[in-house]
C-alpha cells in the first residue's frame, strides 16, 4: 500500500470540476484508491465519496492506493493534485 498526504491549495477546495477529474484519473488504475479527510474516507473512484469529504482550502487529505499498479497510481495522483488542487 502506498500513501500520500496533500494540503488543498485551491481557494474553492475540492469542488465538482476537480472532483470529477480526480475520479477520472483514479479510474485509470486497477488498484483500490481511497481518499480520506479526518475520520471520513471513501472510494476515490466515486465522485460522491470525494464531494462528501467537503475538503476546503488548507485542509489535508490522504490518498492511499493498494493493488498491482499502486506505485504508478500514487505518483500520477500526486502530480494531478499539485496541478489541480
Amino acid at each position: 500500500m502506498k500513501e500520500i498526504k496533500y494540503v488543498i491549495t485551491d481557494s474553492q477546495g475540492i469542488h465538482a470540476r476537480p472532483a470529477g477529474l480526480l475520479v477520472k484519473e483514479c479510474s485509470k488504475y486497477a488498484s483500490e484508491i481511497t481518499i480520506k479527510k479526518g475520520a471520513n474516507s471513501g472510494n476515490a473512484k466515486r465522485i460522491f465519496s470525494i464531494m462528501a469529504l467537503a475538503a476546503k482550502k488548507n485542509e489535508e487529505i490522504t490518498i492511499t492506493a493498494d493493488g498491482p499498479d499502486e506505485d504508478e497510481a500514487i505518483k500520477a495522483i500526486e502530480v494531478f493534485l499539485k496541478e489541480n488542487l
